[in-house]
């Protein structure tokens, strides 16, 4: 038993008649046209109502058809979520359990619409039911908040939640909203490095609230300690550059990134104590020239952000500045990585569309645009959770002359 389609082909007649036969037309392949025939059975109502009273099929059956209902059903669980987080439910259940009345009251929540919300966060496993009639956090629900950053990406996808309300509309490029485009004011920019600081502070903000979990992730990944100079290009407000000076005492660290985010990893710095080995430099990372310095370049949850021509124009810049020793690494989520399921293209391939620019990249389709840009000796790594970032690390090609 391989799957319901097996068990239907032996047994035909169940189904509502042997299946017409298999014929390739055109340049079909014979596999694609056993998927056009397993397309027709599957969209059979009778073949339905077969695999679900067969026995061996019925598992199956089932199986499917929850899948199915949790797609119809994901914008609810993900409002659900967005409740909790928003309402501050979990975090006030992380002092203690308490009781529906208690946290009705707290929420300026009425009872009956509170319980509902009780039932729903607890079959999603962020809440459940304690004695003495209480509540306390489910497995899910502590999970996430041990990483303060997930909430604060959870809050932001209210903007993403606007822009989704016709996603049709948004697909075809006429939506009414652009919610995520406007808070990444700087994505469009003709001249991003001199944006006022109100533009760039949101999206910086939220990028280091979000930046803990990634930095593990990544320092995990690869022998930082081998090097002795670190620059993170669009490192933001210089959270993962002092993350990574603080697990390898010897580095010295520096941060590429717009001015006004610049100036304040400047201050971030000084306030941890790093003046004398952290500096943030200003400025524009596709029409600047980049600090030449470093041994190892890192560029984290940037290149997805970005469309090909800019990814290239970017690459071809840290290329130029790079000495001949130096590492490039590259942190981010990416399509086709082991264990990384449908979260590239199902999820962020529709964020960066609302976002305005971007994709989720296949590391093959990496590998080209580093190629392309004057790179050598590509591999990927891999990572404690792929769903966040893959690690891909590259070196400048001695031998290539086509950096421009």
């Amino acid at each position: 038993m391989k799957s319901a389609l097996a068990a239907a082909a032996a047994q035909p007649c169940v189904a509502g008649g042997a299946p017409p036969p298999v014929t390739a037309t055109g340049d079909e392949s014979w596999l694609d046209a056993l998927r056009r025939q397993r397309d027709r059975l599957l969209a059979d109502g009778r073949f339905h109502r077969f695999a679900a009273a067969f026995i061996f099929t019925r598992p199956i059956a089932r199986s499917r058809a929850r899948a199915l209902f949790d797609l119809v059903a994901g914008f609810v669980y993900s409002q659900v979520l967005y409740a909790c987080v928003t309402l501050g439910l979990l975090r006030r259940l992380l002092e203690r359990p308490q009781t529906p009345a208690e946290l009705a009251q707290a929420l300026s929540l009425p009872l009956d619409r509170l319980e509902r919300l009780l039932s729903a966060a607890g079959a999603l496993d962020l809440v459940e039911r304690r004695g003495r009639g209480r509540v306390g956090l489910g497995v899910l629900g502590a999970a996430l908040l041990g990483n303060p950053g997930v909430e604060a990406m959870i809050r932001h996808h209210g903007l993403l939640y606007a822009d989704l309300a016709d996603p049709v509309a948004l697909l075809r490029g006429s939506a009414d909203h652009a919610s995520l485009a406007a808070f990444w004011g700087y994505a469009g920019a003709h001249n991003p490095a001199a944006l006022p600081r109100e533009q760039v502070a949101p999206y910086s903000g939220l990028m280091s609230e979000s930046q803990q979990f990634i930095a593990d992730i990544v320092l995990a990944a690869y022998p930082f300690g081998r090097h002795q100079r670190l620059l993170d290009v669009g490192g933001g407000e210089g959270n993962f550059a002092m993350a990574a000076a603080r697990k390898v005492p010897h580095l010295a660290v520096s941060v590429f990134d717009l001015p006004e985010v610049a100036a304040v990893a400047q201050a971030r710095f000084q306030a941890a104590g790093m003046r004398t080995r952290a500096v943030a430099h200003g400025g524009s990372f596709f029409h600047d020239a980049l600090p030449g310095d470093a041994d190892l370049v890192t560029l984290v949850r940037v290149v997805h952000d970005h469309d090909d021509d800019k990814v290239q124009v970017l690459l071809s810049g840290i290329r130029r500045a790079m000495r001949s020793d130096a590492v490039l690494l590259i942190a981010e989520p990416m399509a086709g990585a082991p264990g990384m399921g449908p979260m590239a293209d199902g999820y962020f391939g529709i964020y960066l569309l609302a976002m305005g620019t971007g994709r989720a990249r296949t590391f093959e389709e990496l590998r080209a645009l580093l190629h392309a840009a004057g790179f050598t000796a590509v591999r990927r790594r891999s990572t404690r959770n792929p769903l966040l970032a893959t690690v891909v690390t590259a070196r400048p090609d001695a031998k290539s002359v086509n950096y421009a």
